[in-house]
């Protein structure tokens, strides 16, 4: 099934042509949609502008009704690494963390080149404060039955996010107090902690950057544009794009041409926002990594941290907005969890909350994957426009969403499902 139905631009290889496609499009630009402004949308957009050839002429239109960030991706907690919950190394997890640490560098970047504002000090577009912290990651051993497979796992870590496994003493001059109950920890000093709304309105920003230097190089015009409404339904887009990359997380279930047709599970998560209060215990450390246990900790600063996630099967809730009943049973599920790792949290106060939708993918022989793919067999015939999807990215959509990014741009572009590997398009055969 090809992009356009007039001119094949790929060979009999497969491979893509680019003259052939240039020609084809030479009296208008490739138009594509990219539904949802998270994680995956904007992966999808940034490798879109990246990859495409040079001459050729591309036009995306993001949508997304709340803007960069305004559902579950800008909601995340943030803590970045390829590792299991038993530190085994994910499927693909070498591939995926190393095209997810670009993109923060490029996002980065972004914002290191924007002029500082000379009252406040700070760059614009909101970027105060940090977009990742590099303090690495401790997850202390709390189950004696799991202590074999932990230490099992960790010896095949990758060379790029090494698993240290420290004892009590080593653990609690990363953190002190930390309570270590088997005298063994693994830490993680290359993993981060990101703040997910900064890092996606920075990468937003690259996006826009990119759009502009591509277009300034004097060969084909890339153009980039954030449209805040919804799309109600997928027909509404025929006509209007030559591919519609579906990125709306759970919300994918909403588009009544998909509804029921994904093999999804909906989950809502809280996340809670805690401070200490001057002069009321112990200053969380400067150099302190982030914690992972029953209940996470990202930790934002001496005085500020998050704690997550409750785990609300079969929501449909997707509002941010956390009542105040809702997060004061977040804080009876989640306090005694982190103060089982970190006893000086009882000292902190609730200074807020926020919540998400996730999109949880069916368990396969690697894991929970998300699902990808062409998804036009799913929706009608003799349609004039190629759909795609990239769901399903559960609780790991930071992690995932480089290089899963990265694949579906290519496929987008040169017409080719089978450039992503099968295990993420399986799901389409077991509907």
């Amino acid at each position: 099934m090809l992009l356009f139905d007039s001119i094949s631009p790929l060979t009999h290889s497969g491979k893509l042509t680019s003259p052939v496609l240039l020609s084809c499009l030479s009296q208008r630009p490739l138009r594509c949609a990219v539904l949802g402004a998270g994680f995956a949308g904007l992966s999808v957009a940034w490798h879109l502008l990246k990859q495409s050839p040079m001459d050729l002429r591309l036009h995306i239109d993001l949508y997304d009704e709340v803007g960069v960030g305004g559902g579950a991706s800008g909601v995340s907690g943030g803590l970045l690494h390829p590792y299991s919950p038993k530190v085994k190394l994910l499927w693909k997890g070498a591939e995926c963390w190393k095209e997810c640490l670009k993109l923060l560098s490029i996002a980065e970047q972004a914002v290191s080149s924007e002029e500082l504002d000379s009252e406040t000090g700070q760059f614009g577009h909101d970027f105060g404060g940090f977009i990742v912290r590099r303090r690495g990651i401790l997850r202390p051993a709390t189950n004696m039955k799991t202590l074999n497979v932990l230490n099992d796992n960790a010896q095949s870590c990758l060379a790029s996010c090494k698993i240290e496994i420290i004892d009590k003493d080593a653990a609690q001059k990363l953190v002190p107090h930390i309570h270590v109950p088997f005298n063994l920890a693994f830490y993680m000093p290359e993993a981060v902690n990101v703040n997910s709304l900064r890092y996606l309105k920075a990468l937003f920003l690259a996006c826009q950057n990119l759009a502009k230097e591509l277009s300034a190089s004097g060969f084909g015009r890339k153009k980039l544009c954030l449209l805040k409404k919804s799309v109600c339904e997928l027909r509404e887009l025929e006509g209007e794009y030559d591919a519609v990359i579906i990125c709306l997380g759970a919300k994918a279930d909403l588009l009544p041409e998909l509804a029921g047709r994904l093999p999804l599970r909906s989950c809502r998560g809280v996340i809670l926002h805690l401070q200490l209060p001057d002069n009321m215990g112990e200053d969380y450390p400067d150099h302190g990594p982030s914690i992972l246990s029953d209940a996470w900790l990202a930790i934002q600063g001496n005085h500020s941290l998050y704690v997550g996630s409750t785990w609300e099967w079969k929501s449909r809730n997707s509002s941010p907005n956390v009542s105040s009943d809702e997060a004061s049973n977040a804080l009876q599920e989640l306090l005694p969890k982190a103060s089982a790792v970190y006893p000086g949290i009882t000292g902190w106060t609730l200074a807020g909350a926020r919540a998400g939708l996730r999109a949880m993918p069916p368990l396969t022989p690697h894991g929970s994957l998300p699902l990808l793919g062409c998804v036009n067999n799913l929706l009608s015939e003799n349609l004039k426009c190629k759909y795609w999807l990239l769901g399903g990215l559960g609780s790991r959509g930071l992690f995932y969403h480089g290089w899963l990014g990265k694949l579906t741009a290519e496929a987008v572009i040169s017409c080719n499902e089978q450039i992503i590997p099968s295990e993420l398009t399986s799901w389409k055969n077991k509907r």
